[in-house]
């Protein structure tokens, strides 16, 4: 269709207008997102499996486990563990679970799903892959989880200071010995 003459209002010359071609787009779509200390991350749009909003009572937990994981979900007959994402990045303040929703980004690579579990999702933008600037005044026990960051110029936090979005490595997170603790 678009090596037809009349796809671009008929003319062969309309055709060969640099203004008419589609380029590739620089940006990439990302999922942001808050965790329960009200930092803000983002993930890649390729390795989200799915989106849950669920009631926390369909989060099955699991005695004698690791304190980063609230329990197991069902996702279409398929046995997926949950875990509070910010405390599993290092945060002290633990993910609200007396609410009516808990918002989970199931993540996936090859046959391994788990789930995130994160105070509130920010909705899906376009982001510039090359702003990423390598990640500044993080706790180790975070750093292996980040890929990088970008400087919100458009917000700033109530103190006057820049806001950062921080893009989390999912293989890195799927892949981490924290789940075996």
């Amino acid at each position: 269709m678009v090596n037809q003459g009349d796809f671009f209002g008929g003319s062969r010359q309309n055709q060969l207008r640099p203004e008419l071609h589609l380029e590739s787009p620089v940006c990439e779509l990302h999922l942001r997102f808050y965790v329960s200390s009200r930092q803000e991350f983002a993930l890649q749009a390729t390795g989200i499996k799915e989106i849950i909003e669920l009631n926390p009572d369909r989060i099955t937990p699991i005695p004698n486990t690791s304190p980063l994981l609230l329990g197991t979900l069902n996702l279409r007959g398929r046995l997926v563990w949950v875990t509070d994402l910010g405390q599993f990045l290092g945060e002290t303040t633990p993910l609200n679970t007396d609410c009516s929703e808990i918002s989970v980004i199931a993540i996936q690579d090859q046959d391994t799903i788990v789930g995130l579990a994160v105070e509130q999702l920010n909705g899906m933008h376009w982001l510039d892959i090359q702003c990423l600037l390598p990640v500044t005044n993080i706790p180790d026990n975070m750093s292996p989880f980040l890929r990088g960051e970008w400087i919100l110029d458009t917000e700033t936090a109530k103190n006057g200071q820049k806001k950062y979005l921080k893009l989390l490595d999912q293989i890195a997170i799927l892949r981490s010995a924290r789940w075996a603790g």
